[in-house]
């Protein structure tokens, strides 16, 4: 499972920035690749970010090219989404996940999930 947390609260003005984490128990985040995904209300789940165990290759949403970063510290076993330059259509539930395994080179599938966090971004 996840614990997942953000820094900051979950409410951020048009160009602001917001860190999520999301810490792994009960099993290795290293065995697998990472991924961060979204659902906005009325649309389906997405891929927006996610890197490769092995040679941190990454996968992600275009539209957050630039803005947004992943990373991990396999030390804590913890995940990271750097969301920087934040728009409105950024607005939805975010959701950390551990992929299928350590070489997947996909956004699309996950072994573990962790649960949503709300991100609102209005003026």
């Amino acid at each position: 499972m996840f614990s997942c947390r953000r820094l900051g609260g979950g409410l951020v003005q048009p160009g602001g920035s917001l860190r999520l984490s999301c810490a792994a128990s009960g099993f290795r985040l290293d065995d697998y690749a990472i991924g961060w995904f979204r659902q906005a209300p009325g649309k389906e789940r997405e891929g927006v970010l996610c890197m490769s165990s092995i040679d941190e290759s990454t996968v992600y949403k275009i539209s957050v090219k630039g803005r947004f970063t992943i990373s991990r510290d396999n030390a804590k076993s913890t995940m990271y989404l750097q969301m920087n330059s934040l728009k409105p259509e950024d607005t939805a539930v975010y959701y950390c996940a551990a992929l299928l395994h350590r070489w997947y080179r996909r956004c699309d599938r996950a072994t573990y999930w962790g649960k949503g966090t709300q991100v609102t971004v209005s003026s």
